[in-house]
C-alpha cells in the first residue's frame, strides 16, 4: 500500500518542474509515495504548513529561514535541496521591444509582484541594471489577481512567473521584453524545505530518490514532453506558449 506524502508549494508555477515531475512523471508511485499537493494561500510561505504539521516537504525561498535568524531562533524548517539557482521571473510588456532597456521603465507603471523574495530580487535586477527602483511607479496588485488587472489595461509592464508571460503573449495581449533571472545572474532562489525530523525518515529518502530521478529526467527530455506531462497541473495554459 503506498504511503501518503504532503507536498505544498508556496507559488505554483512552471519553474517548480522539477518537484512538479516528481508526481507528472510517476516518480513518487515508483518508490511507493502517494503525493497529495496543494498551494499555500497568497501571501503565506508553505513554510507556515510545515511548522504546523500539515506539510511534509515544501517549495520555498531559503530567505523565509532569514527572519528567525535575524531573531535569533532557529528556523522551523532545513533548506536541503535546490530547486531553481535563478530567478523564474519576466517583465511582459503592452509592445514588441527587442532593444529593451531597463530604463525604459523609469516613469512607468509596472505590476510588481511584492512577494518578499519577488520583490527583492526585481528591485536587485533594477539595481543591477543602473535603474532606481523609485524612479518607476510599482503598482502592489495582488499576486493572484496581476495578470487579470494586466489583461484589462492596468500598468505598462508586468513582473510575473512562467507560464503566465509566456500565455499573454501567446494570447496577444503582451509581449516579454525581460528576464529577471538574465538580469541578475545565478542565485539561491529556491529550495526544498523540512522539518528536520522528517529528513531522517524512510519516506524522505524515498522522496530524494524520486527527487533525483526527476530532476534527471528534466534535463534529458524535449520540453515538448515535459510540458505535456505536466500539462494537467495547468488548465487554461496553452502548450505551445
Amino acid at each position: 500500500m503506498s504511503e501518503p506524502i504532503r507536498i505544498q508549494f508556496t507559488r505554483f508555477s512552471a519553474f517548480y518542474s522539477p518537484v512538479i515531475a516528481t508526481i507528472a512523471g510517476g516518480f513518487l508511485e515508483e518508490e511507493g509515495l502517494a503525493p497529495r499537493h496543494s498551494v499555500a494561500p497568497v501571501g503565506t510561505s508553505a513554510i507556515a504548513a510545515v511548522a504546523r504539521g500539515e506539510a511534509d516537504v515544501v517549495q520555498s525561498a531559503p530567505s523565509q529561514a532569514f527572519g528567525p535568524l535575524e531573531k535569533g531562533q532557529a528556523p522551523p524548517a532545513v533548506h536541503f535541496a535546490q530547486i531553481n539557482e535563478k530567478d523564474g521571473f519576466f517583465l511582459t510588456g503592452r509592445r514588441p521591444e527587442p532593444g529593451f532597456r531597463w530604463d525604459s521603465l523609469r516613469g512607468r507603471k509596472v505590476l510588481v509582484d511584492h512577494g518578499g523574495q519577488p520583490l527583492a530580487m526585481f528591485r536587485y535586477a533594477c539595481h543591477r541594471r543602473g535603474l532606481d527602483h523609485a524612479a518607476l511607479e510599482a503598482l502592489d496588485v495582488p499576486s493572484d489577481r496581476m495578470d487579470e488587472a494586466f489583461r484589462r489595461g492596468e500598468g505598462d509592464y508586468v513582473h510575473q512567473q512562467g507560464p503566465a508571460p509566456q500565455q499573454l503573449e501567446h494570447d496577444g495581449v503582451g509581449h516579454v521584453v525581460a528576464s529577471v533571472g538574465d538580469a541578475i545572474g545565478p542565485c539561491a532562489f529556491s529550495s526544498l524545505a523540512a522539518r528536520r525530523e522528517w529528513l531522517s525518515t524512510d519516506v524522505a529518502r524515498r522522496f530524494m530518490r524520486a527527487y533525483r530521478k526527476a530532476r534527471a529526467w528534466l534535463v534529458a527530455t524535449p520540453a515538448a514532453r515535459v510540458a505535456e506531462a505536466e500539462a494537467r497541473f495547468f488548465p487554461g495554459i496553452d502548450r505551445s506558449s
